[in-house]
């Protein structure tokens, strides 16, 4: 799971002034210039990267990177564009740079997602207990919940749940925690806790549509199609996102075929 830690982003309303240059007390001007150029570009790449333009996101991060070859941010960034590119190799080589350079504890959560997506879950775990090594990291749910997909992957199962219900105490509202719980029993051939989840969850969020896949495909291999159907139509009812509707419609006549 990756978490995208960089900072918000800043309105540029004067670039061209800024590009040009701001003295400030007991700064080198060039110096002090040179920053506010490698952070205004950085800041438009990340931009870039929120809007999915990769080729802009890579020129502009690149171009960041020349002027601060050492801001583990800007390094960061460059690993999450290449792994959107789909070059792992070299999205490692980056989170690698980004971790000599004694980055926030997010980076290390966003490392070792990289890890597991390369399936290395030993050494993703590493990381992962890095990230949430600091009191101050702003996002230990997300960490909790990649360390229990690690883990998980290590055959660690009781370990694994451990570290999704610690991500559900931190974080309550989000349901992600219980999904990859749900799955991990599911996996472990524990059916009737993974649909005692599913149902929790729906019946607080009825058009949660993860978890309405996971009910309908857990309900079919038991055959328990009235009880599917009766979710679905539920769903159906209740969600507000056209295309959801539209999967609950096709899913309905699936059924009744």
């Amino acid at each position: 799971m990756r978490q995208f830690r960089h900072k918000t982003l800043l309105l540029f309303t004067c670039l061209v002034g800024l590009l040009a240059g701001c003295q400030t007390t007991g700064v080198n001007p060039d110096t002090g210039n040179h920053k506010k150029r490698a952070e205004i570009h950085y800041q438009l790449g990340v931009d870039a990267l929120g809007k999915h333009n990769l080729p802009k996101a890579f020129d502009e991060l690149m171009e960041a990177q020349k002027m601060a070859p050492e801001r583990a941010d800007i390094l960061d960034a460059l690993g999450y564009a290449w792994r959107l590119r789909g070059d792992l190799s070299k999205a490692d080589d980056y989170y690698r740079q980004a971790i000599r350079h004694h980055p926030e504890s997010a980076t290390y959560n966003n490392y070792g997602s990289l890890l597991l997506q390369m399936r290395k879950p030993a050494e993703a775990e590493k990381y992962f207990r890095k990230a949430l090594a600091d009191p101050k990291y702003m996002h230990p749910d997300i960490a909790y919940i990649n360390l229990g997909d690690a883990l998980l992957a290590q055959d660690r199962f009781n370990e694994a749940i451990a570290a999704y219900h610690q991500a559900t105490r931190l974080n309550p509202q989000q349901q992600i925690a219980q999904l990859h719980e749900a799955k991990a029993y599911l996996s472990y051939n524990r059916p009737a806790y993974a649909k005692a989840i599913y149902e929790s969850i729906l019946r607080v969020y009825p058009g949660n549509l993860p978890a309405m896949k996971g009910m309908l495909s857990l309900l079919e291999k038991q055959d328990e199609l009235d009880t599917a159907r009766r979710y679905l139509k539920r769903f159906h009812d209740k969600t507000s996102v056209p295309l959801d509707r539209a999967w609950a419609q096709e899913q309905l006549k699936r059924l009744d075929q």
